[in-house]
């Protein structure tokens, strides 16, 4: 039986930041990076201003002088087909790119080998695509314009790493998996590996069973907008977990959060089930507190910058 306790909004007045938190070893690719967490809102002020000073030109895909330019040139060559660009040409300019080692071009490549757009499926390629991002960028500036892509292409040499590539020489090796994903969610700060990690502590067969750890997790991606963050810090507050008593109030909000940013998502169904359950045992002055701070907070954590 949980404790009802009042809305001190545990998870905002204690921070739940990366103070105390477990380490995992980073992988020889990035031993000599620092951990810490970083803010993501001057990454999207600085390619704001990097995107406007972008010509819609074709060839700025071949010597991208950003990953914004990259990603532009890109959608330019995509959006102009009136302009006889074809499919070869496309590919030959993002080969071009990513010989000169431009993360955006390397990262395009690897997503068009994972799932098979527009060349044959290969997940080998993938892998050494987003390898390539991982080994050469590890210590890429965390507010930087190619941060995101390096920390989604750690990601997702982790997921390569979890599950084995043999194709690649890669046999499963969980722990390399969770170091990468960890360098991805601490010095990255990205939040989709933050609530992954925070998963993770939740399972006895991968980080260990940590409820507070994944408490804590979780709450970076939430603060970020991860909506499935957002969902199941909610439920652990509200039920309680290890060291804290149930914060009945805060979980509620926490899940009213989530089901206003997934609603009309695939993910709304997960949301509902984990919400619908705690406004059938939440009291009605419960229910009313939070979603009056839902309404209140909620705009905060919507991961629009």
């Amino acid at each position: 039986m949980r404790v009802h306790k009042g809305a001190c909004l545990l998870t905002l007045a204690l921070g739940l930041g990366l103070a105390g938190l477990d380490t995992v070893a980073l992988p020889a690719v990035a031993q000599t990076v620092a951990v810490g967490e970083t803010g993501m809102a001057d990454r999207a002020l600085r390619q704001g201003e990097r995107s406007a000073q972008v010509q819609a030109n074709p060839s700025h895909l071949a010597q991208p002088q950003s990953a914004v330019d990259a990603a532009l040139g890109m959608a330019n060559m995509l959006d102009g087909a009136g302009g006889g660009v074809s499919r070869d040409q496309l590919l030959s300019a993002l080969e071009n790119a990513a010989a000169a080692g431009q993360p955006m071009a390397l990262w395009q490549l690897g997503t068009m080998y994972e799932n098979g757009e527009g060349v044959a499926q290969d997940p080998v390629k993938a892998f050494g695509y987003f390898s390539q991002i991982a080994n050469q960028h590890a210590d890429a500036a965390p507010r930087g314009l190619e941060a995101d892509i390096v920390a989604q292409s750690f990601v997702k040499v982790g997921d390569y790493y979890r599950d084995g590539l043999p194709g690649a020489g890669i046999k499963a090796d969980a722990d390399r998996s969770h170091a990468l994903l960890m360098h991805a969610a601490s010095y990255f700060g990205d939040a989709d590996a933050q609530y992954r990690v925070g998963m993770l502590y939740l399972e006895e067969n991968e980080l260990g069973v940590n409820p507070l750890q994944s408490a804590r997790w979780l709450s970076l991606a939430a603060r970020k907008g991860h909506g499935l963050a957002q969902a199941k810090l909610g439920e652990l507050l509200y039920e309680g977990i290890e060291g804290i008593e149930a914060q009945p109030v805060e979980g509620l909000m926490w899940m009213n959060i989530a089901k206003s940013l997934l609603q009309g998502t695939g993910d709304e169904a997960a949301v509902d089930e984990i919400r619908n359950a705690a406004l059938a045992e939440a009291t009605e002055d419960e229910r009313l507190q939070a979603a009056n701070l839902a309404t209140q907070l909620g705009p905060q954590f919507s991961g629009q910058f």
